[in-house]
């Protein structure tokens, strides 16, 4: 006799996946590729990547990472779907069938202004071809991570924006004589919209299904009367593919480059002219062009701007970096927007200020930040005076707002230590890439994580670049921060233990 009774709780069925063997059996499979393509076995990582499409492991954690993780999640395709409860996760997985059936949709185009009065086009596919995309992904980041150039940070796990900055340093520092080099500021003309397809699947490593999956995708994404060109800037593995098209300009001089922001160093013979036409050739092959407006020879000593950081060689000789001029003022344009919201309560203020405060101060912590500008006095002095105008607030009050408000973060200017040469997370060194991976962490946060030896203690593995970390307190009390109430765990480990009836 069969009972109807029987209630099931799709939340806690969700939460008790086993998302630690999922995690575990999509990094082995990762690892593999790797470092088929590293011996040159090319065969063999297109047979992975198979296991990766088909994997179930792969296409539940896709479907976690989209409609959970990503900050873009609550972002409707053309579709109108702008989120996914979870009892329709679980039909998602039962429906993504074969690769060779996915069709993608059109894209919803969604104009964002920028800084030059100038709009630029987001694309943003449906719910569902995002998870196709993640999973896609999951097989053709390892294959071309080991073919990335070491030069190359953008875009890329286990890398980022300071080990750009950091390679800067490397090359205009004094003992490098970096006061007698020229910068040529790069500047490809809409990147992102005029790369080729033909020159993406030309390098594209993965099987005849995936290839034909990821050309349908570019096609979708394809702006009328420009049927042959273009990777939507809003697609999941629209990065990485960028990323495969521009991969080797790095080896036509000394650069760095992060993503489509690249810069060349030129010592005093170097011919500008000659770098720049072997530059257009590359990006010609590839269906992009310099932006000649924008290119720029800048003498070292001279500064420039790079990643919202201005980098100048002193009269001293001495490299020195801090904050670009727009990166400032687009900071403290959020910051006063806040502290001058006469509707806001002083709690909501500082709750709005603190992670806005933070974040910008953890970019930066590798710039000179000392002085009355970039250390914040004037604007912490001017915040505490409005406070205290408040006949709710005294002094001591206003002090500890102000504190909390302004959270200090520790700088060491140029201290960053770079990840090791054409290093990546898929080499199976778990213990080199958690290590590093907590120093993008500060203070509590890395001293738990060392506590903890950087394990999960939720799922139980360790913490990587793949996820975000978050801090749990075990009594709720988010005031308690003895170490005893305290833990670190992955950001979907946090979302879980406080799921209770409701999807995320």
């Amino acid at each position: 006799m069969v009972r109807h009774d029987i209630k099931i709780d799709v939340n806690e069925l969700w939460k008790k996946l086993p998302w630690k063997k999922f995690r575990v059996t999509l990094f082995r499979l990762q690892r593999r590729i790797y470092q088929a393509v590293r011996n040159g076995d090319l065969a063999r990582a297109r047979n992975l990547q198979k296991l990766v499409l088909k994997s179930a492991a792969a296409r539940m954690l896709a479907i976690r990472q989209i409609t959970q993780l990503n900050r873009g999640k609550q972002t409707a395709g053309v579709d109108g779907v702008k989120s996914l409860d979870i009892l329709e996760r679980f039909k998602t997985f039962f429906c993504l069938g074969n690769i060779k059936n996915w069709k993608p949709s059109e894209l919803r185009r969604i104009p964002i202004p920028k800084k030059n009065g100038k709009m630029r086009i987001l694309s943003v596919p449906t719910i569902y071809d995002r998870i196709w995309q993640c999973i896609v992904k999951y097989a053709l980041e390892p294959a071309h991570e080991a073919t990335f150039h070491a030069n190359s940070y953008g875009f890329r796990p286990g890398r980022g924006a300071h080990d750009a900055q950091k390679l800067v340093y490397l090359r205009l520092s004094s003992n490098v004589r970096g006061y007698e080099k020229r910068v040529i500021e790069l500047d490809i003309k809409k990147c992102f919209d005029t790369i080729s397809h033909s020159a993406i699947m030309d390098r594209l490593i993965a099987g005849n299904e995936m290839k034909a999956a990821v050309f349908r995708s570019l096609k979708a994404g394809a702006f009328p009367g420009f049927p042959d060109e273009g990777t939507p800037q809003g697609g999941v593995f629209s990065p990485l593919l960028a990323n495969i098209a521009l991969n080797g300009i790095e080896e036509l001089h000394t650069c760095v480059r992060y993503a489509d922001d690249m810069l060349f160093f030129l010592k005093p013979k170097d011919n500008a002219d000659k770098i720049l036409s072997k530059v257009e050739n590359f990006l010609a092959e590839r269906g992009m062009h310099i932006s000649m407006e924008k290119t720029k020879v800048t003498p070292a000593t001279q500064g420039f701007d790079f990643l919202g950081w201005h980098c100048k060689v002193q009269k001293n000789k001495k490299y020195r970096c801090t904050p670009s001029t727009d990166n400032y003022k687009a900071f403290m344009l959020k910051v006063k927007t806040i502290i001058t919201n006469s509707n806001m309560s002083p709690e909501e203020k500082v709750k709005q200020l603190a992670p806005i405060v933070r974040g910008w101060r953890q970019y930066h912590k590798y710039c000179k930040m000392d002085g009355s500008r970039f250390s914040l006095w004037n604007t912490h002095r001017s915040f505490f005076y409005r406070l205290t105008k408040l006949k709710s607030i005294g002094k001591n009050k206003g002090i500890e707002l102000c504190k909390k408000a302004f959270p200090a973060v520790a700088y060491s200017e140029n201290k960053f230590i770079n990840v090791k040469g054409d290093s990546s997370p898929y080499n199976g060194n778990l213990t080199y890439w958690s290590e590093r991976n907590s120093k993008l962490y500060t203070g509590y946060t890395v001293s738990l994580l060392k506590e903890q030896n950087h394990t999960c203690p939720v799922c139980g593995t360790i913490l990587m670049h793949d996820e975000n970390i978050e801090l749990h307190h075990l009594d709720g009390n988010h005031n308690n921060w003895r170490r005893s109430n305290v833990s670190v765990m992955h950001k979907s480990c946090h979302q879980y233990l406080h799921m209770r009836h409701k999807g995320l």
